[in-house]
């Protein structure tokens, strides 16, 4: 398989490869490698969540809030924090 970059795209891949320490065949080749990984991932993923669903195994809506509630403040915490920051 070949792919075709422009100069530019090419320059740019080379540099971050080079700050990398790899070159950019490599970089590319292990970019291409990772989305095939998690494409696998994510489809894998979601027919899980089909088969569960197809089980009738469904959370009632207030938990799935509370879940993507705690999931948000996590995701906001500085690094190194395991509680939300108190509202006072």
């Amino acid at each position: 398989m070949e792919v075709h970059f422009t100069p530019d795209q090419e320059a740019q891949l080379s540099q971050i490869a080079t700050h990398a320490g790899t070159d950019a065949e490599r970089l590319v080749k292990d970019a291409a490698l990772r989305l095939l990984h998690e494409e696998a991932r994510f489809r894998a993923a979601v027919r899980e969540g089909t088969a569960q669903a197809d089980r009738g195994e469904f959370i009632e809506e207030e938990e799935m809030d509370a879940r993507l509630e705690q999931m948000l403040r996590t995701a906001t915490l500085p690094c190194g924090s395991s509680t939300a920051p108190s509202a006072t």
